[in-house]
């Protein structure tokens, strides 16, 4: 993607003081997933909107590259539906363990579609991007926000420094979204911090070439084990991408005691070795080294809200406990987060920014608090192996598992979902120590 402009016009690069006079409406910190939809949003509700982004797209982004059918409603609400449909499509999970395999449909859905599809992230960031642009907002690329600009105690915008001129400005703005990923120094800098008591995740990825590279399924192993067949923690997948290559990945939370003497690198190595040879996994398939990073799930990161201010996505710690999902509530929050300064901007009543954090936990509070218990209690190695071991063993059990997992429970299930998180209550309290 170039660097491009809408409809409001791009003050000069090189001219600071000329900026210091100008006010955005909304400056976005960061265009990933939820940056960018928050700007798509608020530059559809006709707003002035600058998203900086550090990096150039197309850029590299570590993830699984899958999007399940809460991310493709997201994407098909910003008219994506047509760019999205030339990748690969795929029509539920294959999940292993024990030595049992079962295909698990996406459920039919009222307000999901029952499909989804594996997108790399470098095409992906860079269509919803593009589709920001499209809308009217402007993108500065390789542009980095590196500290707030604060003004009578509110936070008024950022000090921007643009890489490839080498020149540092001060961009001032009625709201700023922190949007700047899993690492969020932006955030931190206003004072945010995780909550070290939720669950944390870790993930690793690579590329390979497969003859499976379009398969209809995603694939998730769950009995992780080393090549003499010890068990591991943390679960495997394989996504087909249907380039000719499939994206595979190792992921492992803190929950388990000893994850701090874990390698990823090694846990990933060990993966390739035993993962089923249909798919033709090796270190010679290898498109190159693998990369990882740390998940923060579960809502982890606080506060979501100030007076001028609001997280969104990752780095909000706004990311799936049970399977490390991030986008499809990366996309979700960002545009929980424009609806709340869409309101603040038409009724000059800053407090409306208040409803972000209220949206929040009436969308995601009891689900996220679900999953927290649930990681907790596989985090221990026994708990983990019996309960995939009597799950696999059932197909309806899984395809409920499925839903809670991913998060697509109709409406008339929540009850039923109330009753699951005070089971699962009841499995961490009785848990064996590892």
């Amino acid at each position: 993607m170039r660097d491009k402009a809408g409809t409001a016009p791009r003050p000069d690069a090189r001219s600071s003081e000329a900026k210091s006079s100008e006010i955005w409406d909304v400056l976005v910190v960061g265009g990933g997933p939820a940056g960018a939809a928050a700007a798509a949003w608020l530059a559809d509700s006709g707003h002035r909107v600058l998203v900086v982004e550090k990096k150039r797209f197309p850029r590299e982004k570590t993830c699984g590259d899958g999007l399940t059918p809460r991310a493709v409603r997201q994407l098909h609400d910003l008219g994506l539906a047509g760019p999205l449909s030339e990748y690969q499509r795929y029509s539920g999970l294959r999940s292993i363990a024990h030595g049992v395999t079962l295909e698990l449909a996406w459920p039919r859905h009222p307000d999901f579609p029952s499909y989804g599809y594996v997108v790399r992230r470098r095409d992906l960031d860079e269509m919803v991007a593009d589709r920001a642009v499209k809308g009217g907002a402007t993108l500065w690329p390789a542009s980095e926000a590196i500290s707030p600009i604060i003004e009578d105690g509110l936070v008024a915008g950022a000090v921007v420094a643009r890489k490839e001129s080498g020149t540092t400005e001060r961009v001032r703005a009625r709201y700023v979204v922190v949007a700047d990923g899993a690492n969020s120094r932006f955030g931190r800098a206003l004072g945010t911090s995780r909550n070290r008591s939720y669950p944390l995740g870790m993930a690793i990825r690579g590329y390979f070439t497969s003859p499976l590279h379009d398969e209809p399924w995603i694939e998730s192993h769950l009995d992780l084990r080393d090549r003499d067949g010890n068990h591991l923690p943390g679960y495997g997948w394989v996504f087909p991408v249907g380039d000719g290559t499939v994206n595979v990945g190792v992921g492992l939370l803190n929950t388990y005691t000893g994850w701090k003497d874990v390698n990823t690198s090694r846990l990933m190595d060990a993966f390739v070795h035993t993962a089923p040879e249909r798919w033709g996994i090796s270190p010679e398939t290898s498109c190159g080294a693998p990369t990882g990073g740390k998940l923060p799930t579960g809502g982890s990161v606080t506060p979501k809200v100030g007076p001028t201010w609001l997280v969104v996505g990752d780095a909000g710690g706004s990311i799936n406990p049970f399977n490390g999902e991030g986008i499809a509530y990366a996309y979700e929050t960002g545009r929980f987060a424009a609806a709340a300064i869409h309101e603040a901007l038409e009724t000059g009543d800053g407090l409306a920014l208040q409803r972000y954090p209220e949206r929040l936990e009436a969308e995601f509070g009891l689900y996220f608090k679900m999953a927290r218990l649930f990681v907790a209690a596989i985090g221990n190695p026994a708990v983990m192996r019996e309960l995939t071991r009597v799950g696999m063993r059932s197909r309806p059990l899984m395809e409920w598992v499925l839903r809670i997992m991913a998060n697509l429970l109709r409406p008339d299930e929540i009850g039923p979902a109330e009753a699951a998180y005070r089971t699962l209550s009841r499995i961490v309290a009785l848990a064996p120590s590892p």
